[in-house]
């Protein structure tokens, strides 16, 4: 196949995946303010924090995608609490995942269309899953998997589907 059909044809795969293409801003509040948002294995906590935001930006920014083009996805994260506790080991302090221990998200969010109109929002957000463990696991072992779990349940099966965007 010459050069110009393989562009071609990778054009063709490619362009549906960016039919959508929002993004995401997020807002956070002072981290040692949240319930739980502490490192384990003696990590410093600037740093684990930096780890938190960045790893809950991406996965904030994934779900945008599904939004059109030009939307916003504004969220402001109020509170936090990791899945799991982190409890003292022999040496270090160990993040110990288990049922009693669920992820909790408090959040604000707005979504905004390509004009800035605001087409939906809401304050005051609560996110639990008190049964976590519960369901399969699915996909790799990613960081905070529970909590973004959580967000993503959420985002694809209450926020999505109350948008209307036609389709």
């Amino acid at each position: 196949m010459n050069t110009v059909k393989k562009v071609a044809l990778a054009m063709v795969v490619a362009l549906p995946a960016f039919a959508h293409a929002g993004e995401a801003k997020v807002k956070w509040h002072d981290f040692n303010d949240y319930r739980d948002v502490r490192p384990g294995n003696n990590s410093p906590k600037g740093s684990f924090h930096k780890n938190v935001a960045k790893n809950f930006e991406k996965h904030f920014n994934k779900l945008a995608e599904k939004l059109p083009e030009g939307y916003t996805f504004n969220v402001e994260v109020t509170e936090l609490d990791l899945a799991g506790d982190v409890r003292f080991g022999t040496m270090n302090e160990l993040r110990i995942v288990k049922p009693i221990y669920f992820p909790r998200i408090d959040l604000n969010y707005s979504i905004t269309d390509k004009d800035g109109k605001v087409i939906s929002e809401a304050n005051d957000v609560k996110l639990k899953d008190m049964g976590f463990m519960d369901r399969m696991k699915m996909g790799r072992d990613e960081a905070y998997y529970y909590d973004k779990r959580l967000i993503t349940d959420w985002f694809e099966d209450e926020l999505l589907p109350s948008l209307n965007l036609g389709e």
